[in-house]
């Protein structure tokens, strides 16, 4: 026997040994996945692609250029190439030509098919959506949609939600739609708004959650579109004014609306106009059971708006007032005042609808209920302590009254501040109710006393203030999640106030320092990292504190 033979042999014996052991152990079958092997695959044929390697798909676009590919590859990703494919017409030329699509976007989109990858940019996104949905990559078109849905903003609202609609992207559409109906006071400051269909401007106003504070808006805006163009528009007036809800417009505001040329010379809108003051006679001479139908509705809102309720300091009497601050509106109406000046208080609010003044010259602590249809400040337990310019935060339900001035200055501050010798700070400590503790966190950049603290999408933001030397319109932002201070965009001016956060915005009221800047606010975006500056209705005298409490019942409407 040879040795090859014996070889043989024993190799057979030790599998017949193998499959007996195995057998005893009662070994189960296991299932193996390589989850590299789709990925590895599809690398293989990207390099065969880029080498032109066994391509089969040859695409010529308006540019002149050709894009390759292989045809099984593109069935297997798309319905667009598998219908092209299963063509014997198009299955059979040498070269297919691809109409209205640019090169680099059919190549981006080749890629995609070979990589799963897509990069997405402000400079392709308006080409890549058509193309993606034209051949039918459903994952490129969902991203372009998710990238097109951050940018959203009150300039691109419109057109970006006229590229929805026509490429069938319902999310996209319904997210757009949505920005413009909350953002439409800014919306129709622009271009885009005046570009409008009629059918989509009279879409728009019938929507019962267009975000509104007074339907003037509403009236205002159609006008404007109108008056754009109004040798082809008047003719639309009396379908658009139908959306128009005359009957909720204050009275002062119908009486100028009687007096609009457009409407004077339209019998349509004659009537609606007739119909709004007739409603109003009746409500000011009877009882009467208010109308059911969509004019007389009151906008919904779609969710509890929010206002800035003011402290105001003033040189006549009284010396101590209060207003409610729309600012989507730069409305403001009287509050419920209180008896005495209380600027060194600290201000603060729970649940959005109890608002506390605290301390201030007195161990005093008052509360007002914003939710009431009457509201009016009234006196809670006093503090154990007498305090000014103390700070106060809030945890839970739980009231913390920190630091403060009571002939000597008290211990222990959160945000910058003075010490004993009056000198400004630039600590920082934080407090740990569970612990009963203060811990000391990383320093600003800046010494601050009576610097504004505002929390903006859960980042601290210091604000203005006093550094010992000057006052400052420097500010800068904490991040708990790096424990780091870093600078942002100053403000036009050197402030001590106060500063409120609403709406994804800052708003910084009156001022300290410039007597000028009493009636104005300054607002800063954090997307942008830029601040704007408003002129507010009227001045009664300087802002000293503010904070945002939902929409009184009482506040005009």
């Amino acid at each position: 026997m040879s040795v090859k033979e014996m070889d043989t042999i024993q190799a057979s014996s030790s599998e017949n040994n193998l499959k007996e052991v195995l057998k005893s152990n009662d070994c189960e079958p296991t299932h193996f996945r390589n989850n590299s092997h789709s990925v590895r695959i599809l690398e293989d044929l990207q390099s065969l692609r880029k080498n032109e390697v066994l391509c089969d798909a040859r695409f010529k676009t308006d540019d002149g250029k050709i894009v390759i590919g292989h045809k099984n590859v593109l069935i297997a990703a798309s319905p667009y190439f598998r219908a092209m494919f299963n063509n014997f017409d198009e299955s059979n030329k040498d070269i297919i030509h691809i109409r209205e699509l640019d090169s680099t976007i059919l190549q981006l989109l080749i890629d995609y098919v070979y990589t799963g990858e897509i990069m997405v940019t402000q400079e392709n996104v308006q080409v890549l959506l058509p193309a993606s949905h034209v051949l039918q990559l459903d994952f490129v078109n969902r991203a372009c949609a998710e990238f097109l849905q951050k940018q959203l903003d009150v300039l691109n609202c419109i057109a970006i939600k006229k590229l929805a609609d026509l490429h069938n992207c319902t999310e996209l559409m319904s997210s757009s739609e949505a920005y413009i109906k909350q953002n439409i006071l800014e919306v129709i400051k622009g271009d885009d708004f005046l570009s409008l269909s009629c059918e989509d401007l009279g879409n728009l106003i019938s929507c019962n959650d267009l975000a509104v504070p007074f339907e003037e808006k509403v009236f205002d805006c159609v006008i404007k579109w109108v008056r754009h163009d109004l040798d082809q528009r008047k003719n639309v007036l009396p379908q658009l004014m139908e959306h128009v809800r005359l009957p909720l417009l204050r009275p002062d505001i119908l009486d100028n609306v009687v007096e609009e040329p457009l409407l004077n010379n339209c019998p349509k809108c004659r009537d609606y106009v007739f119909e709004a003051m007739l409603f109003h006679l009746k409500k000011s001479v009877q009882q009467f059971t208010m109308p059911k139908t969509i004019s007389y509705t009151p906008r919904q809102f779609g969710g509890s708006q929010k206002v800035i309720l003011m402290f105001i300091r003033s040189d006549t009497f009284p010396k101590c007032c209060t207003e409610w601050y729309d600012p989507v509106t730069n409305l403001r109406e009287n509050a419920p005042g209180i008896n005495e000046c209380r600027q060194p208080a600290a201000l603060f609010v729970i649940r959005d609808k109890f608002v506390f003044s605290v301390g201030g010259k007195s161990k005093s602590v008052f509360m007002l209920d914003v939710s009431l249809k009457s509201p009016s400040w009234v006196p809670m337990a006093n503090m154990l302590v007498s305090r000014d310019w103390l700070g106060v935060g809030v945890l839970g339900d739980s009231i913390y009254a920190v630091g403060g001035y009571n002939c000597n200055t008290l211990d222990s501050v959160e945000v910058g501040g003075s010490n004993r010798s009056e000198a400004s700070l630039k600590s920082v400590e934080y407090y740990d109710p569970t612990l009963e503790a203060w811990t000391p966190v990383a320093e600003m950049s800046v010494c601050r006393r009576g610097a504004g603290v505002g929390v903006l999408n859960g980042l601290m933001y210091a604000v203005g203030g006093h550094s010992g030397h000057k006052y400052l319109k420097s500010v800068e932002v904490y991040r708990s999640s790096d424990g780091v201070w870093s600078s942002v965009a100053d403000m036009e001016t050197r402030r001590m106030n106060p500063v409120v956060a609403l709406n994804g915005l800052l708003y910084v009221m009156g001022g300290k320092y410039y007597k000028s800047m009493e009636d104005t606010v300054e607002i800063y975006n954090p997307n942008t990292n830029t601040w704007t500056m408003e002129r507010l209705s009227r001045n009664r005298g300087r802002i000293y504190s503010g904070v945002v409490v939902d929409r009184p019942p009482n506040f005009i409407n």
